[in-house]
């Protein structure tokens, strides 16, 4: 099973190759990248099965004992958000090549969005830092390409501001791993479990802080989070929900996996953890509710709920970390259905501004369903994904006696959905605009392309599954959660792992 860990970065990478030189047809790109981004799906279940079921996974390419190797790991955390991961990237692609827009019009869509997809499973299964730096470097080249597709100004200059925020970032990463290599002489990250506590208490709390503001810029975390909700809703819609659902989750996992791996508890600022992550929810919400577009309003949103995340992290415990990861899982599957109703939106109404829609819930009722459900999941209502994630760091907040944390989400709660029902007021409940709005002869059924419809009603079913099915996908949340608390597993599997050529 070993030997499957490099597919899910080789077979992208190949496949961007091959979607450059067909670029004359794009009907070829098209069955290639569709065809690589199934075959990564079926490789990540296969993945995670064995993992679950047989512990942690490692292999070292090149031949190359740890930590020498370039090391790269399946544990139950990895594994599940790539299976999540790679069927995000796969629905989004179907969206994409239906949708009038970024994929039609540009010849190189398939081989960057290709290279995203090959930068995401490498960012979760790499076992070392500097590999990780050079994931999330693969993943933002491809973001810089995405997020202009289209080249009006208001997408350069949200690109700009986005390029100048992750060249700092990434400089800064440069500069922590310099800080690392020169403290204990590794990069494997097995190996700097072992070495970082041998440190002395100043290193390694500064280590810790430098990798949460490193790694806090990528998650959007307050008061890093200003490049997102400019940069995002300006690109098209099918990159923007992609970005939404992945690129600040790698961040997130980022943390989770630096943190709980090289760090103990007490080398953490926890409490400050705990009040950033406060101030990011109710800044994310609070922005959200201000705004008057549906994009912006998304954007924002996902701001705030990358502060719950952080909750967790910061309480650092099994139902902290275990209610980390069905955030991850939730938020993932929630974000990414949101923007590509917000697509469709667009496409039905012409518009994303709010005083420029109304009436679609007469006009458009299959798209009306198709935001509900996800909106509703985003707020944490029962029995929908969002609630077993709450309702999990809540319960945990209270072991814990961090009650005002708990009156932070109840409240940030409340506001998620103010702010998910002003969308729903203005765009399908309140009247339309006169003179905007749908065309009468439109086809109040049609709620757009099958092929943009479909994996978004796809998405939307998978939202009510999660929480259909919460008990087994808990179930896998606890395991890995205790995965990253008892660290010897992850250890071993890198230590004792074999070479592949």
């Amino acid at each position: 099973m070993t030997r499957l860990l490099p597919l899910p970065i080789l077979l992208p990478l190949i496949a961007a190759a091959l979607s450059i030189l067909t670029g004359r047809s794009r009907r070829v790109q098209r069955i290639i990248a569709l065809t690589t981004l199934t075959a990564n799906v079926a490789a990540s279940v296969a993945i995670l099965v064995a993992v679950d079921t047989e512990g942690t996974k490692a292999i070292q390419a090149g031949g190359w004992p740890a930590p020498i190797g370039i090391s790269l790991v399946a544990d139950r955390l990895s594994a599940l958000l790539l299976v999540v991961a790679t069927s995000m990237l796969l629905a989004v692609l179907v969206y994409a090549i239906g949708q009038p827009g970024a994929e039609r019009n540009h010849v190189g869509f398939q081989s960057v969005y290709l290279l995203l997809a090959a930068g995401v499973s490498a960012a979760f299964l790499t076992g070392d830092l500097f590999n990780l730096f050079v994931a999330i470097e693969m993943m933002l080249t491809a973001s810089y390409v995405l997020i202009t597709l289209g080249g009006r100004l208001d997408q350069v200059r949200a690109g700009m501001t986005y390029v100048v925020i992750s060249l700092l970032a990434s400089t800064l990463f440069m500069a922590t791993l310099a800080y690392v290599y020169a403290a204990t002489g590794t990069m494997n990250m097995a190996d700097l479990s072992q070495k970082v506590p041998e440190l002395p208490v100043g290193t390694r709390t500064a280590l810790a802080v430098m990798m949460l503001v490193v790694f806090g810029i990528k998650a959007a975390l307050v008061p890093l989070h200003f490049w997102l909700p400019d940069a995002y809703p300006t690109a098209p819609s099918p990159v923007t929900a992609i970005f939404a659902g992945l690129l600040t989750k790698v961040g997130i996992y980022a943390i989770v996996r630096t943190q709980t791996l090289l760090f103990d508890p007490g080398d953490l600022p926890l409490g400050l953890l705990l009040v950033v992550a406060a101030v990011t929810m109710v800044v994310g919400v609070v922005g959200a509710i201000a705004q008057h577009d549906v994009r912006r309003i998304l954007s924002f949103s996902i701001v705030g709920q990358i502060g719950y995340m952080i909750v967790g992290v910061g309480l650092f415990d099994l139902a902290g970390m275990t209610a980390v990861i069905l955030s991850l899982v939730h938020h993932i599957v929630v974000k990414t259905a949101l923007f590509l109703t917000g697509g469709l939106i667009e496409h039905h109404g012409g518009s994303t501004r709010l005083e420029r829609l109304g009436g679609m819930m007469r006009t458009a009722p299959v798209i009306a369903v198709l935001f509900l459900v996800p909106a509703l999941a985003l707020s944490g209502v029962p029995p929908l994904s969002g609630f077993p994630a709450k309702f999990t760091m809540m319960a945990a907040s209270v072991t814990r006696d961090e009650w005002w944390i708990l009156a932070v989400m109840i409240v940030v709660s409340v506001l998620t959905l103010i702010s998910m029902m002003k969308i729903w007021v203005n765009v399908f409940w309140a009247p339309a605009t006169e003179g905007d709005g749908v065309p009468p002869s439109r086809d109040k059924w049609s709620a757009g392309p099958a092929l943009m419809v479909v994996p978004t009603a796809l998405l939307v079913t998978a939202t009510i599954m999660i929480g259909v099915f919460a008990g087994p996908i808990s179930g896998m949340a606890e395991r890995a959660a205790a995965d990253l608390l008892d660290t010897n597993s992850y250890v071993d599997a890198v230590v004792n792992s074999e070479g592949v050529g």
